[in-house]
């Protein structure tokens, strides 16, 4: 058996940028540091997307980004001007190139290709078993998820962001290479909040997706089969080619998952709740958690004191009651949050950095009936 000081399982996101915290942080030179992944992440499996204002530290591996983007509703659709908000993309093998070879520079961390099968904190002490062997560590960051985490429960509904989508080119132009449609509800809804995602690259290149905010998922089929309706009838491409493909599950809930942390065991990711619940987006969620968690971990407290609850998680509560209570309004919420507001105070509101006065200005932007009914129900 080999020891470790900190054992990180998961070689996405979260568990790259904490494995990159600690290797540039003095305080940790002297630790040793495992980051265990059953991957070698050397493909090309995901895109990570973002908003920020200005220049931003993943700027040197961000591959695309557009100033304008587009809204679609049923009635209502408007393209805005951002600034000072750009919309920003990572693809994963950019990210994952990156960060590895940053772990390469520092002696104290080792990463190994192996998938982990069971994790135990025995108190002094955390064994984590591989498919190739074992190891003990003073505190293991474990980002490996699993649905049932947050569905053993009632308290809290539990939603999915779930997508299906093609990177492809076309024949003739098609897009507008400097704005992204950021949602399209004006496909048909079927009970569900649906929308049309598209990041253009050029006039002839995309990434289109499909996305649903819903309980469960899609034959995938039915998800292709979107995607080639909303080409042919909403953009008129009838002839393209699919270069890649992308599909993913989002978790959408307020359950609190520090349940599952231990004193020596603390979740990261999407496994420990980083995915923000009412947008299912994860990557800059992450890049404000990872160095709270850093610090946190300094002061030598239980892993499982730290919380990151704010009074957004409330607000991100009420909204996945409408969603679970009436899937169907989604499309409704978003078009009048669009048809009122601007989008910089949404990204501002998204990214968890408004006033109270700006909160009270963005919510009075949504309808208002079925938040007060959700409020009432979580009052009463």
């Amino acid at each position: 058996m080999t020891h470790y000081d900190y054992i990180i399982i998961g070689a996405g996101a979260s568990g790259l940028m904490l494995a990159d915290a600690l290797g540039k942080d003095t305080f940790f030179s002297d630790t040793s540091i495992l980051l265990l992944d059953k991957a070698a992440k050397s493909d090309n499996d995901r895109t990570w997307c973002f908003w920020e204002k200005g220049a931003g530290q993943f700027d040197a591996i961000v591959s695309n980004n557009w100033h304008h983007i587009y809204f679609g509703g049923q009635e209502v659709s408007k393209k805005f001007d951002i600034h000072p908000y750009s919309y920003k993309m990572i693809r994963g093998i950019d990210f994952y190139e990156e960060y590895l070879m940053r772990l390469n520079s520092y002696p104290n961390i080792t990463f190994h290709q192996e998938s982990v099968t069971q994790v135990e904190d025995y108190g002094n002490r955390v064994l984590v078993t591989s498919d190739k062997t074992q190891y003990s560590a003073l505190k293991v960051f474990n980002s490996i998820f699993d649905y049932k985490m947050a569905t053993n429960q009632e308290k809290y509904p539990v939603l999915q962001q779930h997508f299906l989508g093609w990177t492809l080119k076309t024949k003739s132009p098609v897009f507008n290479a400097d704005q992204a449609t950021y949602m399209d509800f004006s496909i048909p809804q079927k009970g569900n909040t649906r929308f049309m995602y598209v990041l253009p690259f050029s006039e002839t290149e995309a990434l289109v997706e499909y996305t649903l905010f819903s309980k469960n998922l899609l034959p995938k089929k039915e998800y292709e089969k979107a995607i080639s309706d909303y080409l042919k009838n909403d953009l008129n491409c009838a002839e393209f080619e699919i270069v890649d493909t992308e599909k993913g599950s989002i978790p959408m809930t307020c359950y609190d998952f520090r349940e599952h942390h231990t004193k020596n065991i603390r979740y990261i990711g999407t496994a420990g709740g980083w995915a923000k619940p009412s947008t299912g987006y994860t990557f800059k969620s992450s890049s404000k958690k990872v160095p709270q968690l850093v610090e946190y971990l300094k002061t030598g407290k239980p892993l499982n004191q730290l919380s990151f609850k704010n009074k957004f998680w409330f607000y991100d509560l009420l909204f996945l009651d409408v969603l679970a209570k009436d899937n169907g309004k989604g499309h409704h919420i978003f078009e009048t949050l669009f048809k009122n507001r601007n989008p910089q105070l949404i990204f501002k509101f998204l990214d968890e950095e408004t006033s109270f006065g700006e909160d009270v200005n963005y919510i009075l932007g949504c309808p208002k009936l079925p938040f007060v009914k959700a409020l009432l129900g979580r009052i009463y």
